[in-house]
């Protein structure tokens, strides 16, 4: 997880939420499809379509993963939480965001979450929120799928960093006459298939073999998982609410570092900087 513009101050007396009056964090898991934020003290207060609406009509600011209209998200955060916080309390923030082409996402998200006048803001891997969501143990190589609306990602995690990385401009808002549930499936076992030959360690046949972590929107779509399920020596398992995993892992390690006594400096573990594959 990475930090970046406003000093976070000391944990020191804080209490876990939503018992901490003294402050208020915010979750934001920001997809192509739809955003969902998860608020201190109340849950997933948000999970609607990603739009906004400048005067000509709808708009949609990311698009495959990529913020394209930086301010259009900060319109969006403002209308959607800036009502639902505190008076005169600047919130902790985490986004979730993927893996590749993470370090442009990462920095406009930061800048649109601005809006919001966070005292401080990090970031984390959508892959690795998913893998603290499922409770999974981040010691031994993990691999981690995630299917959603405009973007696939396959990553394979090593005590808790990515260490390889695969994506796909496939997701489920392309399933129509000439994209099948079958090409999606085909397209995660392929990149799948290219990790195991090209790692020349056993960490990627480790993780295949402990169970895949299925998460996105893909993952409640039956006629993905049962492609899925009928790839070979590949063994899924579904995470649980996988639609909204990412969202409620990322909430998990921002109450975490609510509460760790040095999180103006060093994070906790679960909290490491947030590293692109070499």
């Amino acid at each position: 997880m990475t930090g970046l513009g406003h000093p976070l101050g000391t944990a020191a007396g804080h209490r876990p939420w939503p018992l901490c009056r003294r402050c208020c964090g915010i979750a934001l898991d920001m997809g192509s499809a739809r955003t969902r934020a998860w608020i201190a003290g109340k849950g997933v207060v948000v999970d609607v379509p990603t739009v906004t609406f400048p005067g000509s009509g709808a708009v949609h600011p990311i698009q495959h993963g990529t913020i394209i209209d930086t301010p259009g998200c900060a319109r969006m955060l403002r209308r959607l939480l800036a009502h639902r916080l505190p008076r005169f309390v600047r919130p902790l923030v985490i986004v979730t965001a993927p893996v590749l082409d993470g370090v442009a996402y990462r920095a406009q998200a930061r800048t649109a979450v601005d809006v919001l006048r966070p005292r401080g803001v990090l970031t984390v891997p959508s892959a690795r929120a998913i893998a603290v969501s499922a409770g999974a143990d981040m010691s031994r190589p993990l691999m981690v799928v995630d299917i959603g609306a405009h973007l696939t990602e396959v990553v394979l995690l090593g005590d808790g960093d990515v260490t390889d990385a695969r994506r796909t401009a496939l997701g489920t808002s392309d399933l129509d006459d000439t994209t099948t549930p079958e090409e999606i499936a085909g397209a995660v076992a392929s990149m799948l298939t290219a990790m195991l030959r090209q790692d020349r360690t056993s960490l990627t046949a480790d993780a295949v073999r402990r169970g895949i972590l299925l998460a996105g929107g893909g993952a409640l779509r039956p006629e993905i998982t049962r492609h899925l399920a009928e790839q070979p020596h590949m063994p899924m398992r579904v995470v649980r609410a996988p639609h909204t995993a990412s969202v409620r892992g990322a909430a998990r390690l921002l109450q975490a570092a609510h509460t760790h006594p040095s999180a103006s400096g060093a994070l906790p573990s679960a909290a490491r900087p947030h590293r692109a594959p070499g």
